[in-house]
């Protein structure tokens, strides 16, 4: 009995992947859930700066995507959707690009400017979806 999960990762622009996995895991306002074949519906908000994993999802094991916002759907027929207000493949990322990112914002986050801080969030996600390392 080998069922699989349906996943879907959208954002408003555009739909970035959809295939079968055997899991997917997320990070939530709540914490982390990990949803497999025959779990309970859910709908939960995405964590901000969340990366999103389906395990199983594609030949290389797996599909990262940084999601910023949005949340995750479970319905009952094995289908698990991310509506995510941003969201990027982990290979679409420029790691360059988000470490850059992710120094000018640490370089400008107080207390008061929340803006510098969800950017420096968005760049750090960006990072962990890639497999890189940063300090928090």
């Amino acid at each position: 009995m080998s069922k699989k999960l349906f996943v879907e990762i959208v954002s408003p622009e555009r739909e970035l992947w959809a295939g079968e996995g055997d899991m997917v895991i997320a990070k939530t306002v709540d914490g982390e859930i990990g949803i497999q074949p025959g779990h309970t519906p859910v709908l939960a908000l995405l964590s901000p700066g969340s990366v999103v994993r389906v395990v199983g999802g594609r030949e290389s094991g797996e599909v990262r995507a940084a999601a910023h916002g949005g949340f995750i759907s479970v319905a009952d027929d094995n289908r698990v959707s991310i509506l995510a207000e941003i969201a990027e493949l982990a290979e679409d990322i420029d790691v360059e690009r988000a470490k850059k990112a992710l120094v000018d914002a640490e370089s400008k986050v107080t207390p008061e400017d929340t803006e510098a801080q969800a950017r420096a969030l968005r760049a750090r996600s960006r990072l962990t979806a890639v497999g890189e390392t940063t300090t928090a």
